[in-house]
């Protein structure tokens, strides 16, 4: 079950915020959590035991590690990351290893490893490193565990952001946890519906647009694209997974907003960064901040005694951040890229890219960015080299691909709402939009927007056949 489908739409979401606002508060987190395992099951029955078997388990081991002497704190707190880490690993990457084991077998002459394929659950990668923040900030005191293994349940199966984050740190909302009655106030009710329905069309109406014509371009030989056209495509799919992953982040943090959570931002206008480093601090921004303090620190961080060092650890966590996104060798070169222009940044290239000026930097930026998404997108490294080759030719002949008016449409829109913060004051505008308190005229023309861009939204999922989610793969 999707965000954008009219199962969750029309009546998944109605249906619990009605019985949500009604219940009395003592059953709240038990209705949040039975909707959240529905939420789980539809997508993924198979797992949801294996899912709630290790939660039990996780909740477990730290109560009883945050009590106990030193020793036995770190062995308890080993086991936890062993147990969230080894679901992971086996789930995420033992086809990958096995795919690879074979790979050098036949080259050998050797017979291949049978095996039988592993089905990914559906947001692993996601309530997995929840569940880390958990037992890592009860092991450093950060904030006392849960006293029920309900509200512990709860944390982790959230739907609004189980299948795609944000990834929200268990000290973040930890006290909202077990009462959150105060911010459950109208007005953030209306705001967040209001974010929950700038993020759906974000989604519906920008990403799924984009993602058509991708899928259509990716779907060619590079060989056989003209330049102009594998531009086109490379620039359709940076702004599909733009708005289409902060699209979702809107949406879950606009529900969140609506049952009194206040989730992380995930997403502040990242295409105009002036480099790799601003861009890392504005993409994905729960991932950046969960690898700095949960692996970048404590492998040093900044505070080494070696360049050399510093550099291993900033291309290692990037290293991990593509193998995080997907078990394949081109998330590992999308991930090696990054951390590469991330060393280049801190060797020369952000105070060369400050020399050039604002929109020079920003374009020059842009533009490393869309080389490192051939990589995310592309099938295997044999099809990203082709890709990044033809887009660097200058050849005008190749195959034609039909792009309708609509599509460069909102290729424009796309364009305008993805650097529009160049402009002074607007990023301060965009937060007061979805985080003040209005007055009442305010809120009548959001809710009449929302309501007008819900229906435009629901028009098109209904009309259409394309409506993934980017992201629910990882």
């Amino acid at each position: 079950m999707v965000f954008s489908s009219s199962l969750f739409l029309l009546y998944f979401l109605p249906i619990f915020l009605i019985i949500y606002y009604v219940i009395n508060k003592k059953f709240k987190n038990y209705f949040a959590l039975f909707a959240s395992i529905l939420f789980y099951s539809w997508g993924a029955p198979d797992f949801i035991f294996i899912v709630l078997g290790s939660i039990v388990i996780d909740f477990y081991l730290v109560k009883y590690l945050d009590n106990a002497p030193i020793r036995k704190k770190r062995i308890l707190l080993t086991l936890s990351v062993i147990l969230n880490i080894g679901l992971l690993a086996y789930f995420k990457y033992a086809n990958f290893f096995i795919e690879n084991v074979n790979s050098v077998f036949e080259l050998f002459g050797g017979n291949p490893v049978k095996w039988t394929y592993v089905i990914l659950p559906i947001g692993i990668s996601f309530f997995t490193f929840q569940k880390l923040t958990y037992s890592v900030d009860v092991y450093r005191k950060v904030h006392s565990p849960l006293k029920k293994v309900t509200d512990y349940a709860m944390y982790i199966l959230m739907f609004p952001q189980l299948i795609a984050g944000p990834i929200v740190r268990f000290n973040e909302i930890a006290d909202r946890i077990e009462n959150r009655e105060e911010y459950e106030t109208v007005d953030n009710r209306l705001l967040g519906f209001f974010r929950f329905i700038i993020g759906l069309a974000k989604k519906v109406l920008i990403a799924n647009v984009m993602g058509e014509q991708v899928d259509k371009i990716f779907a060619m030989s590079p060989e056989t694209l003209s330049t102009p056209l594998a531009w086109i495509g490379i620039i359709a799919y940076a702004f599909q997974i733009y708005y289409d992953f902060a699209g979702y982040s809107d949406m879950a943090i606009g529900i969140g907003k609506m049952i009194g959570f206040k989730f992380p931002e995930n997403f502040n206008n990242p295409y105009i960064s002036r480099n790799i480093t601003e861009f890392w601090r504005r993409w994905h921004i729960t991932l950046s901040r969960f690898m700095r303090d949960y692996l970048y620190i404590p492998l040093g961080g900044n505070r080494v005694s070696t360049q050399r060092r510093l550099f291993f650890n900033l291309a290692f966590v990037f290293i991990i951040s593509g193998l995080w996104h997907g078990a394949a060798w081109t998330f590992i070169f999308w991930g090696a890229f990054h951390g590469i222009f991330l060393i280049l940044d801190r060797l020369f290239l952000v105070k060369a890219l400050n020399k050039i000026g604002k929109y020079p930097s920003i374009i020059f930026t842009f533009i490393v960015t869309l080389i490192g998404w051939v990589l995310f997108r592309s099938p295997d490294l044999s099809f990203a080299g082709s890709y990044i080759a033809k887009m660097f030719e200058f050849d005008f002949e190749g195959v034609v691909v039909n792009l309708d008016s609509k599509f460069y449409t909102i290729l424009i829109f796309a364009v305008i709402f993805a650097f529009f913060a160049v402009i002074k004051g607007v990023e301060d505008w965009q937060m007061r939009v979805f985080t003040k308190n209005k007055k009442f005229a305010s809120y009548l023309g959001m809710t009449v927007l929302a309501l007008v861009l819900l229906v435009i939204c629901i028009g098109s999922i209904t009309s259409s056949g394309f409506n993934p989610f980017i992201y629910f793969r990882f």
